[in-house]
C-alpha cells in the first residue's frame, strides 16, 4: 500500500508540473497559409473588408423576407437584393447558393414548393440585375430549417425568408 501511495504522488506531482509550463502555447513555429501571398490574417474574413464574405452577411444583408404564402419580394427585399446584385458584380470570384425557406404552416410538400418560388424569385431579380445565372443556385429547405421555433407570428416571420450564402468559386 505504501509503494502505491508513492506512485500515486509521484503521478499527480508529474502531472502539476506538466500544467505550470508558462510558454507552452508559443506561436514561435508560424505556418503560413497563405502560399506567401502577403495576405494578413482576417484580410478577407474580417467584416470591416467589403470584399469578404461577413461583410455581405453583416452590412448588405444575406436574407429577404416575404409575406404569408407568398413569393413576391418586397420593397425592402429589393432594396436588399439591389446591394446583394453590386456585392456579387464586384465581387466576381463568388457564387451565390439562395435557400427558400417557409414558416411552420401548411404541409411539408407546399412549403418546399414555396420555398423553391422564393429562392427562385431571388435567384430571378439577381439575374435581372446583371449577375450571370451560372453563378447562382437555388435549393429550398421549406419548413425544416426554421431559424424562430414558435407557433407565432413574430417567428413566423423570420422563417419566411430566402438566404444569400456566398462561396468563392473554385478554380480549375
Amino acid at each position: 500500500m505504501n509503494t502505491f501511495i508513492k506512485a500515486a504522488l509521484l503521478i499527480a506531482g508529474i502531472s502539476i508540473s506538466a500544467c505550470t509550463n508558462a510558454d507552452r502555447f508559443d506561436n514561435t513555429d508560424t505556418v503560413d497559409l497563405t502560399g506567401g501571398a502577403g495576405v494578413t490574417t482576417g484580410a478577407l474574413g474580417d467584416a470591416s473588408d467589403p470584399r469578404s464574405p461577413q461583410y455581405f452577411n453583416q452590412t448588405v444583408g444575406d436574407r429577404v423576407l416575404f409575406v404569408v404564402d407568398s413569393s413576391s419580394l418586397t420593397a425592402a427585399g429589393m432594396a436588399t437584393l439591389d446591394g446583394q446584385a453590386q456585392w456579387l458584380m464586384t465581387n466576381s470570384d463568388y457564387l451565390a447558393v439562395i435557400e427558400g425557406h417557409a414558416d411552420e404552416q401548411g404541409t411539408r410538400e407546399y412549403n418546399l414548393a414555396l420555398g423553391a418560388r422564393r429562392s427562385n424569385a431571388v435567384r430571378e431579380y439577381l439575374i435581372s440585375k446583371g449577375i450571370p445565372s451560372s453563378r447562382i443556385r437555388t435549393l429550398s429547405y421549406g419548413k425544416e430549417r426554421p431559424i424562430a421555433v414558435c407557433s407565432q407570428e413574430s417567428c413566423y416571420e423570420q422563417n419566411r425568408r430566402a438566404v444569400t450564402i456566398i462561396s468563392i468559386a473554385q478554380t480549375s
